[in-house]
């Protein structure tokens, strides 16, 4: 048996988008027989207490987890570990370029806008040395492909970009496309929902995965929640928190029934919408959130209108 799961950064109180997210990534595991995992993903952004406030608005919904829950802070050895073997190889080498040297330095021929140029990737010992003296290096993965194929469920057959990718920034911190990698393969992940903006990361994850001898996992990259106007939900658009919601007065069952009802699935409870779940009659495009409109919908459900 396989497990899927759901993995929030504790960056702030979770908002519908990411609320959306969950359920569908709770969805997809428990209508395939799957376990269903909660990995913090702190190796940035993190805010004092947003982990804890993350876990109690998810129990709210109603969304149950397996297992113990994985925080990537505590796992920094084994993803360094995990950089060691590919150093092994010739597989990894050190960075010194800034973001803006990246940007000014133009793509490489034939790679894909933004793509990292090579700027670092043969450079001599005496180079290396030389640019040691103003920044510390990051880490990357010296691909051996420009590109690689991986099967969505919603999206079918996707090839993206692989260039030269961090796996550690110069600060130390392990890279997310390494990080959650590793954690995959060590929590035995087989199925991995979540936003399609992460879809053009596949690739570069499968890649990296099939290069430390893990089994890829099959993806779902579902639609976002937009703002009106066609932007990713923020603070900036009034009060789209599970936090903000309930302080008015909204049960999160009402919010369940309101994600569930923009999923085209049964908004009575999260197990009527389980046994009419089908991936095949999801939504495609994004979801577009007005605020306004959102919380009046859920004052009204509220007060029973």
């Amino acid at each position: 048996m396989g497990a899927g799961r759901f993995a929030p950064s504790p960056s702030g109180p979770l908002h519908l988008g990411n609320l959306r997210t969950a359920i569908l990534a709770w969805l997809f595991a428990r209508s395939t027989q799957r376990e269903f995992l909660l990995r913090i993903e702190d190796l940035d952004r993190v805010r004092s207490g947003a982990e804890a406030t993350q876990i109690a608005e998810l129990a709210s919904l109603g969304i149950d987890f397996d297992g113990d829950m994985l925080r990537q802070s505590d796992r920094l050895p084994i993803y360094l570990e995990a950089v060691e073997r590919l150093k092994a190889r010739g597989l990894v080498y050190e960075c010194y370029c800034s973001r803006k040297d990246i940007a000014e330095a133009g793509s490489a021929p034939h790679a894909a806008p933004g793509a990292y140029p090579g700027t670092c990737r043969n450079l001599s010992a005496s180079e290396r040395s030389a640019k040691a003296q103003n920044r510390p290096a990051a880490l990357r993965l010296r691909s051996e492909v420009n590109e690689f194929s991986v099967h969505d469920e919603l999206f079918g057959d996707y090839t993206g970009a692989v260039d030269d990718f961090v796996l550690v920034r110069n600060d130390g911190a392990p890279a997310y496309n390494l990080a959650v990698v590793v954690d995959d393969d060590f929590s035995g992940i087989d199925q991995v929902v979540r936003g399609d903006d992460l879809l053009s990361s596949a690739p570069r994850q499968a890649y990296l995965a099939t290069l430390l001898g893990h089994a890829i996992p099959s993806y779902a990259h579902v639609p976002l929640a937009l703002n009106a106007k066609g932007q990713r939900l923020a603070k900036r658009d009034g009060a789209v928190t599970l936090e903000e919601i309930t302080e008015q007065g909204v049960h999160p069952a009402n919010v369940v029934a309101v994600l569930l009802e923009s999923l085209g699935l049964p908004s009575t409870s999260l197990q009527a919408a389980l046994e009419a779940f089908d991936p095949a009659n999801l939504p495609r495009e994004p979801w577009i959130v007005e605020p306004e409109n959102i919380v009046q919908q859920l004052m009204l459900r509220a007060s029973g209108n």
